[in-house]
């Protein structure tokens, strides 16, 4: 992992607002869209991914390279953050390995019962998203609590409140819900709020390799970058710590604030019963 700023790194930096993100999982999909939507806004964005140095991201967007699995290397991109900024203002944890090989061998796995699923997908869920999720918001905790301000984001999904797709995704995201509301009430004294963010079905990489199978229906998709201008209206938000601990849903957060897609568009706030 390099720690060298480019030029063109330190140009962006300079006319930044001064806000500090960190956008784990920003290699590619969601985590990409929201890092470049972050950049946009005027953070100052770290992305961290195990095949960042290879992601189509513009050169303001700092690269530290990770595997989420190793805490070794998660407390180093902490360290890095820390050692070149005077503070963490935002944590979006969005390290998740469940949508690798959606397809494998010409067959589409991800919707297989329990007892057919690969094990990698336990891994690439529970440990490289929950668990990585909880490490990352440990060492985020450590760096907001003494200046009371922060805020984490913790990306979910519906499949916490009904089955979608596969019993591991549903334990995975309902996991990810709990664990917003329960450290919420341990960060609410230190005024830095947690909220798990439901993006509605987006147009990522392995999205849309799937849906060539027919697997889904993207009339009613988002682009990647629109959950990071969501996340931005909500960090500005006056009455944030109202909304801490709580679940909500990317595209109703967009419609309160008249934030639009990058098309131009207003995505449908989809329901539990729309899923």
């Amino acid at each position: 992992m390099t720690n060298d700023l480019e030029p063109n790194d330190l140009e962006h930096n300079e006319a930044a607002t001064g806000l500090v993100a960190l956008v784990t999982g920003a290699s590619r999909g969601v985590g990409r869209g929201i890092a470049l939507g972050l950049l946009a806004a005027g953070f100052r964005v770290y992305g961290s991914g195990r095949s960042i140095d290879q992601a189509d991201l513009p050169p303001g967007i700092r690269r530290l390279r990770c595997d989420h699995l190793n805490d070794e290397e998660t407390a180093r991109v902490f360290e890095t953050i820390r050692s070149e900024c005077s503070g963490l203002d935002l944590l979006v944890n969005c390290a998740w390995g469940g949508y690798e090989k959606m397809v494998e061998g010409g067959v589409f796995t991800w919707a297989a019962p329990f007892w057919e699923q690969p094990p990698h997908r336990w891994t690439g869920m529970m440990d490289a998203g929950v668990r990585a999720a909880f490490v990352c918001s440990a060492h985020a905790a450590r760096m907001m609590t003494p200046r009371r301000r922060g805020l984490i984001i913790n990306i979910s999904f519906w499949s916490a409140q009904r089955h979608l797709g596969n019993t591991i995704y549903g334990i995975a995201k309902a996991a990810t819900d709990k664990m917003t509301s329960d450290m919420a009430v341990e960060l609410k004294p230190f005024a830095v709020p947690v909220i798990s963010l439901y993006p509605g079905l987006v147009r990522t990489e392995a999205v849309l390799a799937a849906a060539k199978y027919g697997a889904f229906d993207l009339s009613t998709s988002e682009s990647p970058e629109f959950i990071g201008r969501v996340i931005n209206a909500l960090f500005h938000d006056p009455d944030l710590m109202t909304r801490t601990g709580q679940v909500l849903v990317a595209a109703a957060v967009a419609k309160e604030f008249g934030v639009l897609d990058v098309d131009g568009n207003s995505p449908p706030a989809l329901t539990l019963a729309d899923i």
